[in-house]
Protein backbone atom coordinates (compact mmCIF):
# COMPACT_ATOMS: atom_id res chain seq x y z
CA UNK A 1 0.00 0.00 0.00
CA UNK A 2 1.02 3.36 -0.62
CA UNK A 3 2.62 5.25 2.08
CA UNK A 4 0.19 8.85 2.47
CA UNK A 5 2.14 10.28 5.11
CA UNK A 6 5.03 11.95 3.56
CA UNK A 7 2.63 14.31 1.39
CA UNK A 8 1.32 15.44 4.75
CA UNK A 9 4.94 16.02 6.58
CA UNK A 10 5.97 17.63 3.40
CA UNK A 11 2.41 20.31 3.67
CA UNK A 12 3.44 20.75 7.19
CA UNK A 13 7.13 20.95 6.95
CA UNK A 14 6.46 23.97 4.15
CA UNK A 15 4.16 25.52 6.25
CA UNK A 16 6.55 26.34 9.07
CA UNK A 17 8.73 27.65 6.83
CA UNK A 18 6.16 30.00 5.50
CA UNK A 19 5.53 30.94 8.95
CA UNK A 20 9.09 31.28 9.90
CA UNK A 21 9.72 33.92 7.09
CA UNK A 22 6.77 35.87 7.87
CA UNK A 23 7.50 36.08 11.18
CA UNK A 24 10.53 37.08 10.62
CA UNK A 25 9.21 40.24 8.23
CA UNK A 26 6.72 41.07 10.22
CA UNK A 27 6.83 45.04 11.39
CA UNK A 28 7.54 45.37 15.47
CA UNK A 29 4.64 45.33 17.74
CA UNK A 30 4.61 47.16 21.29
CA UNK A 31 4.16 45.06 24.21
CA UNK A 32 3.02 44.85 27.72
CA UNK A 33 5.84 43.23 28.61
CA UNK A 34 8.76 45.69 29.21
CA UNK A 35 11.50 43.21 28.69
CA UNK A 36 10.19 42.48 25.21
CA UNK A 37 12.77 44.62 22.85
CA UNK A 38 10.98 47.26 20.65
CA UNK A 39 12.61 47.97 17.24
CA UNK A 40 12.15 51.32 16.29
CA UNK A 41 11.19 52.07 12.90
CA UNK A 42 13.42 54.93 10.65
CA UNK A 43 11.71 57.75 9.35
CA UNK A 44 13.34 59.16 5.83
CA UNK A 45 13.61 62.99 6.42
CA UNK A 46 14.97 65.43 4.06
CA UNK A 47 17.49 68.24 4.77
CA UNK A 48 15.28 70.02 7.22
CA UNK A 49 14.27 67.46 9.09
CA UNK A 50 10.85 66.96 7.33
CA UNK A 51 9.61 63.10 6.47
CA UNK A 52 9.17 62.99 2.86
CA UNK A 53 7.32 59.67 2.37
CA UNK A 54 3.86 60.23 1.78
CA UNK A 55 4.04 64.22 0.50
CA UNK A 56 4.79 65.78 -3.03
CA UNK A 57 7.58 68.43 -2.70
CA UNK A 58 7.19 71.42 -4.83
CA UNK A 59 10.18 73.95 -4.71
CA UNK A 60 10.51 77.23 -6.21
CA UNK A 61 11.69 81.01 -5.08
CA UNK A 62 9.32 83.73 -4.43
CA UNK A 63 8.69 85.60 -7.45
CA UNK A 64 7.89 89.54 -7.18
CA UNK A 65 5.15 91.10 -5.68
CA UNK A 66 3.89 87.31 -4.61
CA UNK A 67 2.80 87.21 -0.87
CA UNK A 68 2.29 84.76 1.54
CA UNK A 69 -1.53 83.86 0.21
CA UNK A 70 -0.13 83.48 -3.47
CA UNK A 71 2.31 80.80 -2.49
CA UNK A 72 -0.53 78.74 -0.67
CA UNK A 73 -3.60 78.83 -2.38
CA UNK A 74 -2.61 76.94 -5.44
CA UNK A 75 -2.36 73.86 -2.94
CA UNK A 76 -5.64 73.96 -1.47
CA UNK A 77 -4.60 76.14 2.05
CA UNK A 78 -7.44 77.11 3.54
CA UNK A 79 -7.64 81.52 3.40
CA UNK A 80 -8.69 81.35 7.49
CA UNK A 81 -5.47 79.20 8.03
CA UNK A 82 -3.25 81.11 5.82
CA UNK A 83 -4.59 84.49 8.11
CA UNK A 84 -4.05 82.56 11.13
CA UNK A 85 -0.99 82.06 10.57
CA UNK A 86 -0.09 85.90 9.58
CA UNK A 87 -1.62 87.37 11.99
CA UNK A 88 -0.68 85.16 15.29
CA UNK A 89 2.72 84.50 14.89
CA UNK A 90 4.43 87.67 13.72
CA UNK A 91 6.14 87.75 16.45
CA UNK A 92 8.20 84.35 14.92
CA UNK A 93 8.29 85.48 11.54
CA UNK A 94 6.39 88.46 9.63
CA UNK A 95 5.56 87.02 6.09
CA UNK A 96 5.09 90.66 4.84
CA UNK A 97 9.01 90.19 5.04
CA UNK A 98 8.80 87.30 2.44
CA UNK A 99 11.71 88.18 0.03
CA UNK A 100 12.16 88.17 -3.65
CA UNK A 101 14.10 85.13 -5.09
CA UNK A 102 14.36 83.38 -2.07
CA UNK A 103 13.64 79.82 -2.25
CA UNK A 104 10.46 78.00 -0.14
CA UNK A 105 8.77 74.39 -1.09
CA UNK A 106 5.29 73.37 0.15
CA UNK A 107 4.90 69.52 1.45
CA UNK A 108 1.34 68.90 -0.04
CA UNK A 109 -0.35 65.22 0.45
CA UNK A 110 -1.93 62.82 -1.27
CA UNK A 111 -5.09 64.92 -1.68
CA UNK A 112 -2.35 67.62 -2.97
CA UNK A 113 -3.29 69.72 -0.07
CA UNK A 114 -0.24 71.59 1.46
CA UNK A 115 0.71 70.72 4.97
CA UNK A 116 3.88 72.36 5.68
CA UNK A 117 6.11 75.33 3.89
CA UNK A 118 9.94 75.73 4.47
CA UNK A 119 10.80 79.22 3.52
CA UNK A 120 14.67 79.90 3.70
CA UNK A 121 15.19 83.90 3.84
CA UNK A 122 19.14 82.88 4.05
CA UNK A 123 21.73 79.63 3.43
CA UNK A 124 21.87 79.22 7.28
CA UNK A 125 18.20 80.00 8.61
CA UNK A 126 14.77 78.19 7.16
CA UNK A 127 11.11 78.79 8.72
CA UNK A 128 8.77 75.89 8.88
CA UNK A 129 4.75 76.68 8.93
CA UNK A 130 2.69 73.96 9.80
CA UNK A 131 -0.42 74.24 7.75
CA UNK A 132 -2.28 71.54 9.71
CA UNK A 133 -5.22 71.98 12.26
CA UNK A 134 -3.16 73.62 14.58
CA UNK A 135 -0.94 76.49 12.55
CA UNK A 136 2.05 77.53 13.78
CA UNK A 137 5.68 78.61 13.08
CA UNK A 138 9.24 77.73 13.95
CA UNK A 139 12.27 79.63 13.25
CA UNK A 140 15.54 77.01 12.59
CA UNK A 141 19.09 77.43 12.31
CA UNK A 142 21.33 75.42 10.10
CA UNK A 143 24.88 74.91 11.61
CA UNK A 144 27.41 76.52 10.18
CA UNK A 145 31.39 75.07 9.63
CA UNK A 146 33.61 77.22 9.91
CA UNK A 147 36.93 77.05 8.18
CA UNK A 148 39.71 79.60 8.68
CA UNK A 149 41.95 81.24 5.45
CA UNK A 150 45.25 83.55 4.75
CA UNK A 151 44.86 85.38 1.77
CA UNK A 152 47.78 88.08 0.95
CA UNK A 153 48.68 90.36 -2.15
CA UNK A 154 49.64 93.43 -3.37
CA UNK A 155 46.84 95.98 -5.00
CA UNK A 156 47.47 97.06 -8.24
CA UNK A 157 44.04 97.73 -9.35
CA UNK A 158 41.84 97.59 -6.28
CA UNK A 159 41.25 95.22 -2.97
CA UNK A 160 38.15 94.08 -4.48
CA UNK A 161 39.86 92.75 -7.77
CA UNK A 162 43.06 91.73 -5.98
CA UNK A 163 40.54 89.22 -3.86
CA UNK A 164 38.29 88.17 -6.58
CA UNK A 165 41.90 87.07 -8.47
CA UNK A 166 42.45 84.55 -5.57
CA UNK A 167 39.21 82.87 -5.15
CA UNK A 168 37.89 85.10 -2.18
CA UNK A 169 34.67 86.53 -1.91
CA UNK A 170 34.72 90.43 -2.20
CA UNK A 171 33.01 90.30 1.22
CA UNK A 172 36.11 90.56 2.85
CA UNK A 173 36.64 94.15 1.57
CA UNK A 174 34.10 95.27 3.26
CA UNK A 175 35.12 93.59 6.44
CA UNK A 176 38.61 94.90 6.28
CA UNK A 177 37.31 98.89 5.70
CA UNK A 178 35.06 98.17 8.88
CA UNK A 179 38.62 96.90 10.87
CA UNK A 180 40.45 99.86 9.81
CA UNK A 181 38.08 102.35 9.15
CA UNK A 182 39.84 104.69 11.48
CA UNK A 183 43.47 104.10 10.09
CA UNK A 184 42.67 103.77 6.53
CA UNK A 185 40.61 105.35 3.79
CA UNK A 186 39.94 102.84 2.01
CA UNK A 187 38.62 104.62 -1.01
CA UNK A 188 41.98 105.81 -1.08
CA UNK A 189 44.12 103.28 -1.74
CA UNK A 190 47.35 103.31 -3.17
CA UNK A 191 49.17 100.78 -6.06
CA UNK A 192 51.86 98.96 -3.90
CA UNK A 193 49.34 98.70 -0.95
CA UNK A 194 49.74 95.07 0.38
CA UNK A 195 47.84 93.06 2.65
CA UNK A 196 47.93 89.66 4.58
CA UNK A 197 44.54 88.47 6.06
CA UNK A 198 43.77 85.58 8.47
CA UNK A 199 40.24 84.96 8.23
CA UNK A 200 37.14 82.90 8.85
CA UNK A 201 34.61 81.36 6.28
CA UNK A 202 31.09 80.04 6.97
CA UNK A 203 30.28 77.00 5.12
CA UNK A 204 26.32 75.03 5.12
CA UNK A 205 27.62 71.61 4.11
CA UNK A 206 29.97 72.28 1.23
CA UNK A 207 28.57 75.67 0.18
CA UNK A 208 29.71 78.95 0.97
CA UNK A 209 27.80 81.00 2.78
CA UNK A 210 29.30 84.30 4.06
CA UNK A 211 32.90 85.90 5.33
CA UNK A 212 33.30 85.73 8.87
CA UNK A 213 35.83 87.07 11.76
CA UNK A 214 38.75 88.62 10.73
CA UNK A 215 41.33 87.20 13.23
CA UNK A 216 44.22 89.16 12.70
CA UNK A 217 45.61 91.24 9.65
CA UNK A 218 48.80 93.34 8.35
CA UNK A 219 48.13 95.89 5.67
CA UNK A 220 50.76 98.15 4.87
CA UNK A 221 48.97 101.89 3.19
CA UNK A 222 51.53 104.29 2.05
CA UNK A 223 54.42 102.24 3.05
CA UNK A 224 53.13 102.13 6.70
CA UNK A 225 52.36 99.26 8.51
CA UNK A 226 48.89 98.49 10.05
CA UNK A 227 47.89 95.95 12.76
CA UNK A 228 44.90 94.09 13.70
CA UNK A 229 44.15 91.30 15.84
CA UNK A 230 40.83 90.08 16.76
CA UNK A 231 40.30 89.53 20.94
CA UNK A 232 36.92 87.97 22.36
CA UNK A 233 36.68 86.89 25.71
CA UNK A 234 33.82 87.87 28.35
CA UNK A 235 32.29 91.27 27.43
CA UNK A 236 35.31 92.07 25.14
CA UNK A 237 35.07 91.61 21.38
CA UNK A 238 37.25 94.27 19.57
CA UNK A 239 40.36 94.83 17.30
CA UNK A 240 43.29 95.76 18.63
CA UNK A 241 46.48 97.27 17.58
CA UNK A 242 50.18 95.74 18.31
CA UNK A 243 50.22 97.85 21.30
CA UNK A 244 46.82 96.83 22.69
CA UNK A 245 45.12 99.75 22.03
CA UNK A 246 41.50 99.57 20.36
CA UNK A 247 41.44 99.98 16.74
CA UNK A 248 37.76 101.43 17.04
CA UNK A 249 37.66 105.59 17.38
CA UNK A 250 35.48 108.23 18.75
CA UNK A 251 34.34 109.07 15.47
CA UNK A 252 34.46 107.76 11.65
CA UNK A 253 36.79 108.70 9.74
CA UNK A 254 34.37 110.09 7.03
CA UNK A 255 30.45 109.82 7.27
CA UNK A 256 29.73 109.22 4.03
CA UNK A 257 31.28 106.42 0.93
CA UNK A 258 32.13 109.60 -1.02
CA UNK A 259 33.83 110.17 -4.83
CA UNK A 260 35.96 112.98 -3.66
CA UNK A 261 36.24 115.60 -1.14
CA UNK A 262 35.18 118.74 -3.24
CA UNK A 263 35.76 121.53 -0.37
CA UNK A 264 37.74 121.44 3.02
CA UNK A 265 37.72 123.36 6.25
CA UNK A 266 38.61 126.49 5.32
CA UNK A 267 38.40 130.46 6.47
CA UNK A 268 38.18 131.74 3.20
CA UNK A 269 36.36 130.31 0.04
CA UNK A 270 34.66 131.31 -3.21
CA UNK A 271 31.16 130.36 -2.32
CA UNK A 272 29.57 129.19 -5.59
CA UNK A 273 26.34 130.23 -5.05
CA UNK A 274 26.73 133.25 -3.55
CA UNK A 275 29.59 134.56 -5.07
CA UNK A 276 31.70 135.62 -2.48
CA UNK A 277 34.64 134.94 0.08
CA UNK A 278 33.24 132.95 3.12
CA UNK A 279 34.44 130.91 5.49
CA UNK A 280 33.25 127.41 4.92
CA UNK A 281 33.59 125.54 8.29
CA UNK A 282 33.15 121.79 7.45
CA UNK A 283 34.49 119.24 4.70
CA UNK A 284 32.28 118.51 1.54
CA UNK A 285 32.13 115.05 0.59
CA UNK A 286 30.94 114.55 -3.40
CA UNK A 287 28.40 111.65 -3.60
CA UNK A 288 25.72 110.31 -5.63
CA UNK A 289 22.44 111.05 -4.58
CA UNK A 290 21.13 108.59 -2.54
CA UNK A 291 23.96 107.62 -0.82
CA UNK A 292 23.55 106.33 2.72
CA UNK A 293 25.06 109.57 5.58
CA UNK A 294 26.02 107.50 8.75
CA UNK A 295 26.18 109.11 12.02
CA UNK A 296 30.42 109.24 12.99
CA UNK A 297 29.81 108.62 16.64
CA UNK A 298 27.27 107.24 19.23
CA UNK A 299 25.45 110.55 20.54
CA UNK A 300 21.63 111.99 20.19
CA UNK A 301 19.87 113.30 17.70
CA UNK A 302 19.38 117.35 18.66
CA UNK A 303 18.46 118.77 15.48
CA UNK A 304 16.41 117.07 12.43
CA UNK A 305 14.58 119.52 10.28
CA UNK A 306 15.05 121.34 7.12
CA UNK A 307 16.77 125.15 7.05
CA UNK A 308 16.77 127.54 4.18
CA UNK A 309 20.29 127.08 3.50
CA UNK A 310 21.33 123.92 5.18
CA UNK A 311 18.58 122.16 3.17
CA UNK A 312 17.88 118.71 5.77
CA UNK A 313 20.15 118.26 8.15
CA UNK A 314 20.75 116.68 11.32
CA UNK A 315 22.66 117.51 14.09
CA UNK A 316 24.22 114.97 16.75
CA UNK A 317 25.79 115.72 20.33
CA UNK A 318 27.85 112.80 20.87
CA UNK A 319 29.35 114.55 24.72
CA UNK A 320 30.14 117.22 26.78
CA UNK A 321 33.22 117.70 23.86
CA UNK A 322 32.44 117.45 20.01
CA UNK A 323 28.65 117.62 18.28
CA UNK A 324 28.95 116.82 14.38
CA UNK A 325 26.11 118.00 11.45
CA UNK A 326 25.27 116.96 7.97
CA UNK A 327 23.73 119.22 5.76
CA UNK A 328 22.24 119.17 2.51
CA UNK A 329 20.27 115.77 2.68
CA UNK A 330 17.63 114.54 0.21
CA UNK A 331 16.21 113.33 3.22
CA UNK A 332 16.34 112.08 6.62
CA UNK A 333 15.36 108.51 7.57
CA UNK A 334 12.63 108.13 9.42
CA UNK A 335 12.70 107.56 12.54
CA UNK A 336 15.40 109.79 13.02
CA UNK A 337 14.37 113.11 14.94
CA UNK A 338 15.45 115.18 18.10
CA UNK A 339 15.60 112.93 21.08
CA UNK A 340 16.77 109.96 19.19
CA UNK A 341 20.09 107.90 20.24
CA UNK A 342 22.32 106.83 17.53
CA UNK A 343 25.16 104.13 17.23
CA UNK A 344 28.43 105.11 15.27
CA UNK A 345 27.87 103.91 11.39
CA UNK A 346 23.74 104.09 11.49
CA UNK A 347 22.05 105.70 8.56
CA UNK A 348 20.75 108.82 9.69
CA UNK A 349 19.55 110.55 5.72
CA UNK A 350 20.83 110.20 2.78
CA UNK A 351 22.96 112.61 0.46
CA UNK A 352 21.48 114.95 -1.58
CA UNK A 353 21.51 119.16 -2.48
CA UNK A 354 18.58 120.75 -0.71
CA UNK A 355 19.52 124.47 0.80
CA UNK A 356 22.52 125.94 -0.24
CA UNK A 357 24.05 123.78 -2.55
CA UNK A 358 25.26 122.97 -6.44
CA UNK A 359 25.45 119.29 -6.16
CA UNK A 360 24.56 116.65 -4.39
CA UNK A 361 27.41 116.12 -1.40
CA UNK A 362 27.24 115.95 2.69
CA UNK A 363 28.55 118.63 4.43
CA UNK A 364 30.24 117.89 7.75
CA UNK A 365 30.54 119.46 10.51
CA UNK A 366 32.31 118.84 13.23
CA UNK A 367 32.49 120.63 16.87
CA UNK A 368 34.75 120.40 19.82
CA UNK A 369 34.01 122.64 23.14
CA UNK A 370 31.86 124.47 21.56
CA UNK A 371 34.21 125.73 18.41
CA UNK A 372 33.99 124.54 15.01
CA UNK A 373 37.14 122.77 13.72
CA UNK A 374 39.09 120.51 11.23
CA UNK A 375 38.15 116.71 11.59
CA UNK A 376 40.62 115.84 9.40
CA UNK A 377 43.10 117.53 11.32
CA UNK A 378 42.09 116.53 15.17
CA UNK A 379 43.59 113.64 16.66
CA UNK A 380 40.75 111.13 17.58
CA UNK A 381 40.95 109.62 20.50
CA UNK A 382 40.80 105.41 20.95
CA UNK A 383 37.86 104.18 22.56
CA UNK A 384 40.46 102.67 24.99
CA UNK A 385 43.14 99.73 25.50
CA UNK A 386 42.90 95.97 26.19
CA UNK A 387 41.79 95.35 29.77
CA UNK A 388 44.70 94.84 31.83
CA UNK A 389 42.91 91.28 32.94
CA UNK A 390 43.30 90.33 29.41
CA UNK A 391 46.68 91.93 28.75
CA UNK A 392 48.68 88.65 29.06
CA UNK A 393 45.82 86.92 26.86
CA UNK A 394 46.30 89.15 24.57
CA UNK A 395 49.35 89.15 24.03
CA UNK A 396 50.32 85.76 23.79
CA UNK A 397 47.18 85.99 21.16
CA UNK A 398 49.25 88.67 19.25
CA UNK A 399 52.80 86.68 19.23
CA UNK A 400 51.19 83.71 17.65
CA UNK A 401 49.59 86.16 14.97
CA UNK A 402 52.59 87.94 14.42
CA UNK A 403 54.74 85.20 13.24
CA UNK A 404 52.66 84.90 10.25
CA UNK A 405 51.94 88.11 9.63
CA UNK A 406 55.75 89.24 9.54
CA UNK A 407 56.60 86.87 6.50
CA UNK A 408 57.60 88.32 3.57
CA UNK A 409 54.35 88.85 1.52
CA UNK A 410 54.77 87.27 -2.00
CA UNK A 411 55.59 88.86 -4.21
CA UNK A 412 58.65 90.76 -2.33
CA UNK A 413 56.84 93.83 -0.89
CA UNK A 414 60.68 95.62 -1.06
CA UNK A 415 60.38 94.65 -4.67
CA UNK A 416 57.18 95.77 -5.53
CA UNK A 417 57.19 99.32 -3.93
CA UNK A 418 60.36 99.91 -5.73
CA UNK A 419 58.48 99.41 -8.75
CA UNK A 420 54.98 101.07 -7.79
CA UNK A 421 55.77 103.41 -5.47
CA UNK A 422 58.11 105.46 -8.57
CA UNK A 423 54.39 106.42 -9.84
CA UNK A 424 51.90 105.99 -7.16
CA UNK A 425 48.56 106.21 -8.24
CA UNK A 426 45.29 106.66 -5.59
CA UNK A 427 42.72 104.05 -6.60
CA UNK A 428 38.93 105.02 -5.96
CA UNK A 429 37.43 102.19 -4.53
CA UNK A 430 38.42 99.28 -2.28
Amino acid sequence: MRDRSLPVLLLLALAAVLLVLRLLNAPATTSDDPSTPVQPTAMAVDAFGMPVEGFSVFESTVRRNETFSDLLTPFGVDYERIVTLARDHRDVFDVRRLKFGRPYRVYSDSAGVGTYMIYQPSLASYVVFDLGENPAIRREERSLDVRERTVEGIIEESLYMTLIDQDIHPALANRMADVFAWQIDFSRLQKGDAFRILFEEQYVGDEFFDIGEVLAARFVHRGEDHYAFHFEKDDVDEHYDENGQSLRKAFLIAPVEYKRISSGFTQRRYHPVQKRYKAHLGTDYAANTGTPILATGDGTVTEARYGQYNGNYVKIRHNGTYTTQYLHMSKIKSGIRPGTRVKQGQVIGFVGSTGLATGPHVCYRFWKNGEQVDHRREKIPSVGPIPDAYRPAFSALRETYEVRLKKPITPSLDRRYAELLQTPTALTSP
